[in-house]
């Protein structure tokens, strides 16, 4: 079993990821594997955002070999991360807690994934990429909606205060959608 820390220079930086050799799990049939990796990234970053990470577990990893072209992957994942607040957009600490397992078939070909819509980018043969792993399951798991309290009464859409600190004194009197065309009325006499 070979498990190693590569360091590749990537277009942004220094990457660093760490394979793991699971071809001798392929050999013997419910053969285990257990360990624990440490995470080397400090922060997620998306299309929506960069989020740090505040807090990280070591991630544990359990591979069994089913047979010789299947192997079981079970993952605990714990991680915090700062993201804004989907109201106000203050920073809300968000832990993500995540327990996963899925087989894997190595038998198929990348075109069969494809159809099977089947992402795996975390596989390359036998070789296994822990960070791709960890990165694609906290993306999934990523919350749909962050608020720093149920109450959270956002930001003025006037001024942009956050309005959970206090009144921002803007009017916010709005007028009834159905009297628009009046309103416009008025103001063009109002003009003359």
């Amino acid at each position: 079993m070979y498990i190693g820390v590569y360091n590749c220079q990537g277009a942004i930086g220094k990457e660093v990821f760490m394979l793991i050799d699971l071809s001798e799990l392929l050999s013997r049939v419910d053969k285990i594997l257990d360990l624990s990796v440490d995470l080397e990234m400090d922060h997620f970053v998306t299309r929506l955002g960069d989020y740090p990470i505040t807090h990280k577990e070591p991630m544990r990893l359990r591979f069994r070999g089913v047979d010789d072209k299947k192997i079981e992957i079970s993952a605990e994942i714990d991680v915090t991360l700062v993201i804004p607040c989907d109201r106000c957009l203050e920073d809300v600490n968000n832990q993500i807690k995540i327990n996963t397992s899925k087989e894997v078939d190595l038998s198929k070909t990348e075109e069969q994934r494809k159809e099977e819509l089947e992402e795996i980018d975390y596989l390359e043969g036998t070789s296994f990429d822990a960070e791709k792993f960890a990165y694609g399951e906290i993306l999934v798991n990523l919350p749909m909606k962050v608020l720093c309290s149920e109450n959270c009464k956002g930001i003025c859409n006037r001024c942009g205060s956050n309005l959970n600190h206090g009144n921002c004194g803007c009017d916010t009197t709005e007028l009834d959608p159905r009297m628009a065309k009046a309103l416009e009325v008025f103001n063009s006499f109002k003009e003359v």
